[in-house]
């Protein structure tokens, strides 16, 4: 009984130590291989066949995990919906635990014969991969449309792996990285316990290159650089990227961006929405000293405006007066209030003399943070909730704009698509991958991390960002209010990238492109296959737990000498 309670301890402590991991693979510290070892820790936490005792270990993971990767909440909000938010994502890892419980006893029962430990081995990571990328794909859904910070495959975006999210997505680079970790659990675990003979040793160092090939291989995979369109030339590569070359060239978009900061971070932008204004504007005219004429479109972050220009003579003078001097239209962020009540987080396209000429409203605001899912039950945790007195609506229309441009850099209408995911919208795949099969050659995050401070927020958006031009196959601007801003190429490489609290603007000749990716074309498919083998997984695992039960009973009423009455006959 001692050993086995000081064995329970250790596992949690090793539950605990791979949630401190898992946070060091993320931005800001971003020590990736840190994912996989926080896998192996996870794997030997949950080694006890007991679900109530995995299901603690689980959590003990997660929350660990979760509390300092989201710590910038606390910013925004205050400790206690912190809190709440850590604990409700911490809840999907003892989910797991639970459910990894019952899927192991459907590995080990489905396994016979003198080489089945060997084959429960590999048995058991592919299964304990697709509960867990299950799980993560569950968590990215609910509640309230799910919330996709903390996925593993974020941490990927810097490795080999990562270029895997081209061909599968954050759901293949998820399964990846678990296969990758398990391989190494399984080494160590047999260096540590096997015999001391070489057989030991060799099948170790197999593992071992077996999950450095999981790592390794998708470096060989053809991602893109370049255009795909118009006559770009061959092999441009990241010369592309640097602004005032090859303006002439079709296929390619010239944009600027522009991150006008606040002077008193401790503001935020929502306390300082003129200066905010301002200061883009600024930023639009230094952008005109240099490439006035050469651009096709000034990108200005998620809310940029402070006032809605299209209610606002002041405004929207200003922004006539900005896009005439750039000779570009100018693609901003602001806030819309419907007379019904509500508002809208929204993107606009001002184009001078014609005002608003596209729109798009954001699709999935944020629970807790944009509008206030169970406003009275959530007051009794922080009276914060009072500070949004306007939940945010909504939107309904895809997240898609076609800016016009001269002629000869678009493929066809004078116009090209981007997609135009707004902020948090970057981190849920089924947005941008539908912005994409509408036809974005270019994907576009507008966002606003003012309210975040001096945390890693705005770098594991950023980290997203990359994945998913990844994922796309397309370039990607992610343009902040107060930064980091950047510039990425559709290989995820990151061009440049701003600071944070800086006043900064960015240019740059970015590729478009029109191919769809194996990862988009398969669409939602990926998630569902694993959550449907989960299901099947953990239902097989409690099928044959509820008949060792049967056994047990059954034996149990012969060593007492009597015999188990028989279902069927007494049916019969």
């Amino acid at each position: 009984m001692r050993r086995r309670m000081i064995q329970r301890i250790v596992n949690l402590f090793l539950a605990v130590t791979g949630g401190l991991t898992l946070w060091a693979a993320f931005p800001d510290v971003g020590w990736w291989p840190g994912a996989f070892v926080a896998v192996a820790l996870l794997w030997w936490a949950l080694r006890e066949d007991n679900a109530w005792w995995n299901t603690l270990a689980g959590f003990a993971f997660g929350i660990t995990f979760f509390l300092p990767h989201v710590r910038w909440a606390i910013n925004a909000t205050e400790i206690a919906p912190w809190i709440a938010m850590s604990v409700i994502e911490a809840l999907f890892l003892a989910l797991f635990g639970a459910l990894w419980t019952w899927a192991r006893r459907a590995v080990r029962a489905g396994l016979r014969g003198r080489d089945a430990p060997v084959r429960a081995g590999a048995w058991q990571a592919v299964a304990f991969a697709v509960v867990f990328t299950a799980v993560e794909q569950w968590r990215a859904e609910v509640p309230f449309g799910g919330f996709p910070w903390g996925r593993l495959a974020w941490t990927m975006v810097d490795a080999p792996l990562g270029r895997a999210a081209w061909l599968g997505g954050s759901v293949l680079v998820t399964f990846g990285v678990c296969l990758a970790g398990l391989g190494l659990a399984a080494a160590v675990h047999t260096l540590l316990t096997g015999p001391r003979a070489p057989s030991s040793a060799g099948r170790a160092a197999g593992v071992i290159v077996a999950a450095a090939a999981i790592v390794a291989a998708p470096a060989a995979l053809p991602l893109p650089a370049s255009a795909d369109t118009g006559t770009v030339r061959a092999g441009d590569g990241a010369a592309v990227y640097d602004a005032g070359r090859d303006l002439g060239e079709e296929g390619v978009l010239r944009v600027g961006a522009v991150q006008g900061n606040v002077a008193d971070p401790d503001l935020g932008v929502f306390a300082a929405r003129p200066e905010v204004f301002g200061n883009h504007l600024e930023g639009t005219y230094e952008l005109a000293e240099e490439f006035a004429g050469e651009l096709d479109v000034v990108l200005w972050p998620e809310d940029s405006t402070g006032a809605d220009p299209r209610t606002s003579d002041a405004a929207s003078a200003a922004l006539d007066a900005a896009a005439t001097t750039v000779g570009a239209p100018i693609l901003l962020g602001t806030q819309e209030y419907p007379p019904g009540g509500g508002r809208y987080n929204v993107s606009l396209l001002w184009q001078a003399g014609q005002g608003a000429t596209q729109r798009y409203a954001k699709q999935h605001p944020a629970p807790f943070g944009e509008y206030i899912p169970l406003r009275g039950l959530v007051r009794l945790l922080s009276d914060q909730v009072d500070r949004v007195t306007r939940d945010m609506l909504p939107g309904e229309a895809p997240a898609v704009m076609d800016v016009p441009v001269r002629p000869g850099v678009a493929r066809s209408g004078g116009s090209v698509r981007v997609a135009t995911v707004i902020c948090f919208e970057v981190a849920y795949d089924e947005i941008v991958r539908d912005a994409v099969q509408r036809g974005a050659q270019l994907l576009v995050v507008p966002t606003n991390n003012a309210a975040f401070g001096w945390t890693a927020e705005s770098t594991q958006q950023l980290a997203m960002t990359r994945m998913q031009a990844i994922t796309t196959g397309r370039a990607a601007v992610q343009v902040s209010t107060v930064g980091v801003s950047g510039i990425v190429a559709p290989d995820g490489t990151l061009v440049t990238s701003t600071g944070l609290f800086t006043h900064e603007t960015l240019a740059a000749v970015l590729p478009l492109r029109a191919a769809i990716t194996p990862a988009v074309a398969a669409g939602y498919w990926p998630g569902w296959v694993v959550g449907v083998l989960a299901g099947l997984l953990v239902a097989a695992g409690v099928a044959v737990r509820v008949s060792a039960r049967r056994g047990a009973v059954r034996a149990g009423a012969q060593r007492r000498g009597h015999t188990a009455p028989d279902r069927d006959a007494l049916v019969g």
